[in-house]
């Protein structure tokens, strides 16, 4: 039962059934006309942007999960939750901005310094996903960024990674070394025994190739876990 749902008063009760009708105490007034909760200021920012009441904002945001479901919709499900065409796309527009501004992608020829940075850019593009999305950070000897790719989409519950498919740009791009991070859809950052075994053979491989990997950073809503920190297990 909800919190707003009201029992219904037995008709099969005498006393209910004898008892003639009162007028409504001060307290059942308060009760009967209580006012719904003020949206918050979530919901007030929704408003603004997609062209609805706050209180409109509020049933869309409990409709789709709450605001980090909403900032990863698409614009099929925002107009499949009422708001028009239009306003969809400004929605979903305004929380890729959003994205860019938090995480934006590495420059090239800036240096990283490790699994911290490598959150700080990633956290906003991947920890909502729907799907898991494996990325490659480049870098040269001096662990600047020369190519920032994504390598592969996968589904909830996971992704198909080949060594080869990999390692074959990084190759292209002539890098020296490599950050390699994916993101968990769950929001646990904690890495699977999949993970661990996939990360192995990407060392290997990249021992083979030259190609020195750094470390592999699993992103999820609660944070990030770095596999280099935790001895690669």
């Amino acid at each position: 039962m909800n919190d707003h749902d009201v029992l219904p008063i037995r008709r099969d009760d005498p006393d209910s059934a004898s008892a003639p009708d009162q007028p409504p105490t001060g307290a059942e007034r308060i009760t009967r006309h209580r006012p719904r909760s003020a949206p918050d200021r979530t919901a007030r920012l929704l408003s603004a942007i997609a062209g609805v009441s706050a209180e409109r904002a509020s049933d869309l945001l409990n409709a789709l999960g709450g605001l980090e479901s909403l900032a990863f919709a698409p614009e099929p499900t925002l107009v499949g939750a009422g708001l028009s065409r239009s306003r969809a796309a400004l929605v979903h527009a305004a929380f890729e901005l959003a994205r860019h501004s938090i995480g934006a992608r590495p420059q090239i020829g800036r240096r990283l310094s490790g699994a911290s940075e490598v959150w700080m850019h990633m956290r906003a593009r991947l920890a909502g996903l729907p799907a898991e999305e494996f990325w490659a950070i480049g870098l040269d000897v001096r662990h600047r960024v020369v190519l920032d790719s994504m390598l592969a989409r996968g589904s909830l519950a996971g992704v198909e990674i080949h060594p080869r498919d990999v390692f074959r740009p990084l190759i292209k791009a002539g890098v020296a070394a490599v950050l390699f991070c994916h993101n968990h859809p769950s929001g646990d950052p904690e890495p699977s025994r999949a993970d661990i075994e996939l990360t192995a053979r990407l060392r290997e491989v990249g021992t083979l190739c030259g190609i020195e990997v750094l470390d592999h950073v699993v992103v999820g809503a609660s944070g990030f876990v770095s596999l280099a920190e935790r001895g690669w297990r």
